[in-house]
């Protein structure tokens, strides 16, 4: 992949907008000490996905980006092939609903009627068979981390604008490429950022062999599955681990990066891909903002 010219003056290709009205709200109460605040939170609503003329599931969601994570949701549970060709993707904003249209013809009815709910908040779903080529998949190599990414990402993603610095309650993922961050998708579910980036990655035919997927979610065992899903082979979370996470990143070969914040990170998967090319000593520490906001609500 060639990276284009990014459309945002902080590098990004891709992002959700802190600015849409749409995102979030103004809502006023009262402090501790029972003084009036306005506060702005984040907005959740239902979208009922189809595939073609069959119901997949209802997801709560901020709504930006409904195409990408419809796609992304059906690649990251078997739905959809990587050869499938995508005939329409129709959304209609007063029906709450998404139709992704493919030349296939597609049936997930017994599918469908084995699901496992997962530890993501918002209520994960993985359907039974997501895991049947999970030992298949094989992720690249050759690819690296070097440290120095790692803290320039780092202080990039930190300050960025996001939904998360304006009003909280969000996880964010990222998409990154050496120490360039590409897209960055927020939603009240860490599973709907990661399907609306492995959405865009497939309609945008961007290889995943040489990328970095960053979240500030823990790292479960669904984020490890979607990440390797999708091909990526280095995943990093400012947030820890889960031992199932770990125990499948393993299996898989994943480079599993966990509590990155400022100069620190613990590695416990993959560590060859790693390069440590960065004083670590020359790393900005963690924003004040950032950290207040981590306080409260980190492993949320």
């Amino acid at each position: 992949m060639t990276i284009a010219k990014p459309p945002f003056d902080d590098g990004f290709l891709l992002r959700s907008d802190p600015s849409d009205p749409r995102l979030s709200a103004k809502v006023v109460g009262i402090d501790h000490l029972g003084v009036e605040v306005t506060t702005r939170v984040v907005t959740e609503k239902p979208l009922t996905l189809y595939l073609n003329r069959q119901e997949i599931v209802t997801m709560m969601t901020i709504g930006d980006h409904p195409g990408l994570m419809a796609v992304g949701y059906l690649l990251n549970q078997n739905m959809l092939h990587a050869d499938d060709e995508i005939t329409a993707i129709d959304y209609d904003e007063d029906l709450e609903v998404v139709v992704v249209r493919t030349e296939r013809e597609t049936n997930y009815e017994t599918k469908l009627q084995k699901k496992v709910r997962t530890s993501g908040c918002a209520q994960g779903t993985v359907f039974g068979d997501v895991m049947d080529n999970f030992s298949d998949i094989a992720l690249s190599p050759d690819a690296r981390l070097k440290t120095s990414w790692l803290y320039s990402l780092t202080h990039k993603i930190n300050t960025a604008p996001s939904l998360y610095l304006e009003a909280g309650a969000i996880h964010g993922c990222v998409l990154c490429q050496g120490d360039a961050p590409l897209v960055y998708m927020e939603d009240v579910g860490r599973h709907n950022a990661v399907d609306k980036i492995a959405g865009w990655m497939f309609l945008n035919k961007v290889k995943p062999d040489d990328k970095i997927f960053y979240t500030t979610g823990r790292l479960t065992s669904e984020m490890v599955i979607k990440t390797v899903m999708m091909g990526i082979p280095i995943l990093v979370s400012r947030s820890g681990f889960t031992a199932w996470g770990v125990e499948l990143a393993r299996e898989a070969g994943l480079t599993l990066i966990g509590r990155a914040r400022g100069k620190r990170f613990v590695a416990l998967s993959g560590l060859d891909r790693i390069e440590f090319d960065g004083d670590p000593t020359e790393a900005g520490g963690e924003s004040p903002r950032h950290r207040r906001k981590s306080a409260s609500e980190d492993n949320s």
